[in-house]
């Protein structure tokens, strides 16, 4: 029995009775290592339309409206991404509405990028690969009121994407070269290597709450979003460590509204026997599968 199925024996009695994360709970910048600048520049800046907030040695800081939310990481001779690896699925980059994900399509599309695409129920998605196969989506959410909900779990699906209409979308409000002030990370999808443990770990201990599930796959959030985090096996059951010299994802943050909050996941964390790396107002946890997790106030972003 591992530390994590320990954790869950006996936190019930230890840790506070509210255990679920603050409803304001959201996603913070993600880091992503690349092998080459340019090329990544040429994606994530002159394509996705990301603004280029800093740069110094190797260090690229992308966002929207002055505020970074994609840190490049930019180290020669990385290897790509393994597909069978636990770590990084994607990065969600969530958009303000229809007419911004139609702009980007059109831009993405008329460069020859290969993408993939959905309609969720919750929210319409494309999905496209960096040339160091870190995963990509795009995405803009439909109205919560739009979502429904049986049970504490949201529907989501994977229907085919209206591309025509959010071309249309595009065009009306005209050529648009940079992704909205608004823009930022709303989820994280990331391949585990057992649904069971992820989800002791990222419900039981930090607390988030289950949202949806789907053939090999977990959904989770806080404050009633559709979710977060997606946690799949798809390609990664029983599957390695991502290697040291392998792109991927370095680190994404879980931000809470205050330093209170960050206080308080951090004894129930500590109670559950689980280390932690002191970061400033902020601390990081490791996932049972290595990905770094950097918890901190929504005022400690950047």
């Amino acid at each position: 029995m591992n530390k994590y199925a320990l954790a869950v024996l006996t936190f019930d009695a230890d840790l506070p009775v509210m255990t679920a994360l603050p409803a304001a709970t959201a996603m913070g910048p993600a880091t992503l290592r690349v092998a080459d600048e340019g090329r990544a520049l040429a994606l994530y800046h002159d394509l996705i339309g990301l603004e280029m907030i800093e740069h110094e040695s190797g260090k690229i800081a992308l966002g929207a409206g002055g505020k970074p939310f994609l840190f490049l990481d930019v180290v020669p001779g990385t290897m790509p991404r393994p597909p069978h690896a636990t770590g990084l699925y994607h990065v969600a980059i969530l958009l303000p509405d229809r007419a911004a994900l139609g702009q980007a399509i059109a831009r993405l599309t008329e460069a020859d990028i290969k993408l993939g695409a959905a309609d969720h129920n919750v929210s319409e998605a494309i999905y496209l690969w960096d040339a160091d196969n870190n995963g990509l989506e795009i995405y803009r959410d439909r109205p919560r009121a739009e979502w429904k909900w049986n049970d504490g779990l949201v529907t989501m699906g994977s229907a085919p994407l209206d591309f025509a209409g959010l071309l249309a979308d595009g065009a009306r409000s005209g050529a648009n070269a940079h992704a909205p002030p608004e823009t930022r990370v709303g989820h994280i999808h990331l391949q585990v290597g057992d649904i069971e443990e992820a989800e002791r770990f990222y419900c039981g201990i930090l607390g988030f709450e289950r949202t949806a599930e789907w053939r090999g796959a977990l959904f989770v959030s806080a404050g009633g979003y559709h979710h977060h985090l997606g946690l799949n096996v798809w390609e990664s059951k029983n599957g390695p460590l991502p290697p040291k010299n392998a792109a991927g994802l370095e680190q994404f943050v879980i931000e809470l509204p205050t330093a209170a909050d960050v206080a308080a996941l951090r004894a129930r964390i500590e109670v559950a026997g689980l280390q932690v790396e002191q970061n400033g107002p902020a601390f990081i946890v490791r996932d049972p599968w290595q990905t770094a997790i950097r918890i901190a106030p929504l005022q400690a972003r950047d």
